[in-house]
C-alpha cells in the first residue's frame, strides 16, 4: 500500500511524515522546504504477530508495510507549475490513497502561506489543483481517443464515454471520484488513468498541543463537516506531539500517551483509517522460520490470497488449513486447536477473513 501525503506549505505535513516514518524529513518554517519527495516505508503495527512469534518460537517476524510519500507543499496554481507544482503532483500519481494534512491550530510563530487559518479554503485550494491537473490530462486523452473512435476503432467507445463523464465532473469542480463508474471495464479504465482526484482521501486535522484532550475546535468541526460531503475520513492529531513520541522508548510512549489521554498513535490511526478506506485486511502465516502478515482486499478468496505469497501457491492451490487467531491463542498451539476442532480445511471458494492463520496446501 502506497499513501501520498499532501497539503499547503507549513501545515505540519513533513512534521507528521517524520512522526509516522521516523525518516527525518526536513521540516522548516518556510514554503517549499521539501523539493524532492520523501519516501518512508513503515511497518504496520500488529500485536498479533508478537503473540504468534512467541507461540511458534519463530526466527523472524515480518509485519505488513505501508509506503508513505511526502511531497512538497502545494499552492494555488500548482497544476500550472506554480511553486514547481506540476513536478510535485507527478510524484503521487501512483499512490493508492491521499492523506491531506490541514492546519487546525493558531500559532503566530508559524507562517501560513495565505496569511490566516482557514481549513476549508486550504482544502479547496489543494482539491482544485488536483482537479485542474486531472482535467488537463483528461482533455488530452478525450481528444485523442475521440479521433480514434471516429476512424473506426470501436474498442475505445467505453473509454471515450467514461472520459466524457469525468471531463464534465472536473469542469464543474467535482473530483473524479464523484463520477458513477459502471462495470468492470470502466473500473479498470479509471484505475489505469491514475487520476489524482479519483483517489480516496483521509483528511488529517493537525491541532495544536493546547487542543489535545479537548472537544473539537471550530477548525476541526469545519473539516469534519466537509469530509462528510466528500465521503472521506478524518483523523484528528497533533503532528508536533507525534514527532516527539517517536523519540521515546516504548514504555515512555505508553506513559506519555496516558498523560495526554491519547489512546492511539498517529501511525496507528492512519493505518486503521487507510485499511478501512481501501477495504484491506491482513491474514497471517506462522511457523518456526517466520510469522508474517499479508495484506489483501476484503472479500479475497483463498487461491488469490495464496497468490500474495507466491504465484505457484495460487496456480497449484488445493486446500487451506485455517484457524482464527483468537481460537489459536485460546488453544495455546496449532496442535491443540486441531484437537479441539478449531482448524478447518477450506477450498477455492473460501473468503479469507481478517486474522485467519493460514497454511496453504498446493501442488505445482
Amino acid at each position: 500500500m502506497k499513501i501520498g501525503v499532501v497539503g499547503l506549505p507549513n501545515v505540519g505535513k513533513s512534521t507528521l511524515f517524520n512522526a509516522i516514518t521516523n525518516a527525518g524529513a526536513e521540516s522548516a518554517n518556510y514554503p517549499f522546504c521539501t523539493i524532492e519527495p520523501n519516501v518512508g516505508i513503515v511497518d504496520v503495527p500488529d500485536e498479533r504477530l508478537e503473540v504468534l512469534g512467541k507461540m511458534y518460537n519463530t526466527q523472524k517476524i515480518t509485519p505488513a508495510s505501508i509506503e508513505f510519500v511526502d511531497i512538497a507543499g502545494l499552492v494555488a496554481g500548482a497544476s500550472k507549475g506554480e511553486g514547481l507544482g506540476n513536478k510535485f503532483l507527478s510524484h503521487i500519481r501512483e499512490v493508492d490513497a491521499i492523506v491531506h494534512v490541514v492546519r487546525c491550530f493558531e500559532n503566530d510563530k508559524i507562517i501560513h502561506v495565505n496569511g490566516n487559518i482557514d481549513p476549508l479554503r486550504d482544502i479547496e485550494i489543494i482539491n482544485l489543483e488536483l482537479i485542474l491537473s486531472d482535467l488537463e490530462q483528461v482533455d488530452k486523452l478525450y481528444e485523442k481517443n475521440s479521433k480514434l473512435v471516429k476512424t473506426g476503432d470501436k474498442s475505445l467507445i467505453t473509454t471515450v464515454e467514461l472520459l466524457a463523464k469525468i471531463k464534465t465532473a472536473l469542469e464543474n469542480g467535482l473530483p473524479a471520484r464523484s463520477v458513477q463508474v459502471d462495470g468492470e471495464e470502466e473500473i479498470k479504465i479509471l484505475k489505469n488513468l491514475q487520476l489524482l482526484s479519483a483517489k480516496p482521501v483521509i483528511y488529517v486535522a493537525n491541532i495544536g498541543e493546547d487542543d489535545i484532550g479537548k472537544k473539537d475546535n471550530d477548525f476541526v468541526r469545519s473539516v469534519k463537516e466537509f469530509a462528510k460531503k466528500d465521503n472521506a475520513k478524518v483523523i484528528v492529531l497533533c503532528a508536533k506531539i507525534e514527532e516527539e513520541l517517536v523519540t521515546l522508548s516504548k514504555d515512555e510512549q505508553v506513559m506519555f500517551k496516558q498523560e495526554l489521554g491519547i489512546n492511539e498513535s498517529g501511525l496507528e490511526k492512519l493505518v486503521s483509517a487507510s485499511y478501512d478506506l481501501l477495504g484491506l485486511m491482513s491474514y497471517l502465516t506462522a511457523g518456526e522460520k517466520e510469522v508474517r502478515a499479508w495484506t489483501i482486499k476484503k472479500g479475497t478468496k483463498a487461491p488469490a490470497a495464496a497468490g500474495k505469497i507466491h504465484s505457484d501457491f495460487e496456480k497449484g492451490f488445493i486446500k487451506a488449513e485455517i484457524v482464527s487467531y483468537d481460537d489459536l491463542v485460546e488453544a495455546g498451539s496449532f496442535l491443540k486447536a486441531k484437537e479441539k476442532g478449531k482448524v478447518r480445511m477450506e477450498g477455492k471458494d473460501y473468503v479469507v477473513q481478517d486474522g485467519d492463520v493460514v497454511l496453504f496446501r498446493f501442488n505445482v
